[in-house]
Formats: C-alpha cells, sequence, structure tokens
C-alpha cells in the first residue's frame, strides 16, 4: 500500500509544505515540546491515536513504506479529515504527494503514547476475566507485559497463571513498589474495589483499569479508565434503536416511537442483557 501521488495533500499551501520539509530536518522532538503537545491533545483523538498505531504496526509487518491519509483512513474506520486532524496534534502533516512515513509515525505516535517508557501491569482479581487479561497474549507484545497477579482466594495464591505466580491483596503495596507497577488492572468484585484501588496507589500506581461496577475515588495524579459492559451495551441498544426508527421512516411509518421498535420483547431481552453483564462482572 502506498500514497497515491497527488490525491494526497495534508497541508494548506507551499508555506506549510515548506515548514514540514523543515521539520524533516529538525532533531527530533524536544521532550517538553512534546509534553505540551500531548496536554493540548482531546480525549477523543488519544483513542483514535491508539487505533491508528494498530493500523500502522499492521502496514509495518507488511513491509509498507508509506501510506496516504486515506488509505491510513480507511484502515482505521474513520474519515480522513479526522485522521488528518488528530494527527496534526502530534505535530505530523505527512508530505504532498507520499503521504505519511509508517515507521516514522509510528515513533511520533508511539512517543505521544508515551509507549517509548517501561510499563508492567498488575491484575487483582483472578476470576474468570482477570484469569483471561492474565493469560493475554496481546499485552507483552504492545509494550505492557503483565508482572504481578493479586486475588483473596487462597486456592489461587501461589498458583501460576500464565507463567506468574499469584500473590494475595495483602502483598499488592510491597509487590508492586519492588516490580514497578505503573499499571494496575481491577477485576473484582464491587464490594473490594476501592480498597484494592488503595493499595495499588499506595504501591505507586498511577493508571488503573477498573472493570468493577463502582465509582473509584483517587488522587488527582491517578488516572483511572472504567469499563463498564453494561453501559456499552446500552450504547449499542440505542444504535439498533436508531437504526431500526431510519429505517421505519425510510419506509414512510411516521408512528414508530423509538421505545417501541424492534421485535417482540426486544426491550426485555436488552434489559435482561444488561442485567446478566452486571451480575457477570460482580462475579468476576
Amino acid at each position: 500500500m502506498t500514497a497515491h501521488g497527488a490525491d494526497v495533500q495534508d497541508g494548506d499551501g507551499q508555506a506549510e509544505a515548506d515548514s514540514r520539509t523543515d521539520s524533516k530536518q529538525a532533531p527530533a522532538i524536544e521532550v517538553p515540546a512534546a509534553r505540551e503537545r500531548a496536554r493540548a491533545i482531546p480525549e477523543a483523538a488519544v483513542a483514535r491515536l491508539a487505533v491508528y498505531l494498530r493500523a500502522l504496526s499492521s502496514l509495518a509487518e507488511q513491509n509498507v513504506g508509506t501510506v496516504s491519509s486515506d488509505e491510513l483512513a480507511v484502515a482505521a474506520g474513520v474519515n480522513s479529515a479526522k485522521l488528518r486532524k488528530d494527527l496534526s496534534y502530534i505535530g505530523s502533516y505527512g508530505t504532498r504527494g507520499v503521504g505519511y512515513e509508517v515507521a516514522v509515525l509510528i515513533g511520533q505516535i508511539e512517543r505521544i503514547l508515551g509507549l517509548t517508557r517501561k510499563h508492567s501491569v498488575a491484575v487483582v482479581g483472578i476470576g474468570n476475566l482477570g484469569h483471561a487479561l492474565a493469560n493475554y497474549g496481546g499485552f507483552p507484545g504492545r509494550g505492557f507485559p503483565v508482572s504481578a497477579l493479586f486475588d483473596l482466594d487462597p486456592d489461587l495464591v501461589g498458583v501460576p497463571v500464565g507463567g506468574i505466580p499469584v500473590n494475595h491483596i495483602d502483598d499488592i503495596v510491597e509487590v508492586c513498589a519492588e516490580r514497578e507497577v505503573t499499571i494496575g488492572v481491577i477485576a473484582t468484585p464491587v464490594q473490594g474495589a476501592q480498597e484494592v484501588c488503595e493499595r495499588l496507589v499506595a504501591g505507586g500506581v498511577t493508571c488503573i483499569l477498573n472493570f468493577a461496577p463502582v465509582v473509584l475515588q483517587v488522587p488527582e495524579d491517578v488516572e483511572v479508565r472504567k469499563v463498564d459492559l453494561a453501559v456499552e451495551m446500552q450504547i449499542l441498544s440505542f444504535h439498533v434503536a436508531r437504526r431500526q426508527q431510519e429505517a421505519a421512516a425510510e419506509a414512510g411509518r411516521s408512528d414508530v416511537d423509538g421505545a417501541d421498535i424492534g421485535p417482540p420483547g426486544g426491550g426485555d431481552r436488552v434489559s435482561g442483557q444488561v442485567e446478566s453483564a452486571d451480575r457477570m462482572v460482580e462475579r468476576l
């Protein structure tokens, strides 16, 4: 996959093109400038940068050297204008008639996302979800090796999962500090999530991925990302309902209400699915 000549234009005017040429000759982005740039990136754009990185990594594996904005946008599932805007946040504008150098863009995104730093992950709660996360091979390959596991169950403590022995949660602070854990994953029931969070923070963990359906209280310098399966299902339900409304409108049915569309009992099934998701998380 390569750029396609004149149809690739990721800038406005010769002055900008000249500035990009100058920037290519300049040394690597200085750390202070990179930090300021990172602070200015919207949250939604950060999520898309991770998607672009995945697409670019796939291209690199195929020995693709350059890619146009249109091609990368298709691979990432976004429109090319949004992609160019997102990449402008990290100071990458591509080259007119050439596009983006895959290897260079990978390096820029990895630097902004902090992937050039060493990370270490701890998973707390080795139930069904925690067990799956501990065994997930995608983490180490993307720079997030799991180095510590914790649980309350005495039958699990000492048993290797994914090659790593499970420690008791009482050892969270000591083990996390010793292994320099930077990211903690909470896959516990609601009741113990806050206590686990506090232990992780005490062990030096500054980033937490929370699967427990509860809002965690953390210091200002600790970042928390919450994954709520029930909420995600409700969002999907909204999109299904909206599409059914649009289809009904196109068919000339003006009496369709968003709450009533869908097959008989559909609303009950969605509600039941949401409740099931909550119960599943509670059991993990």
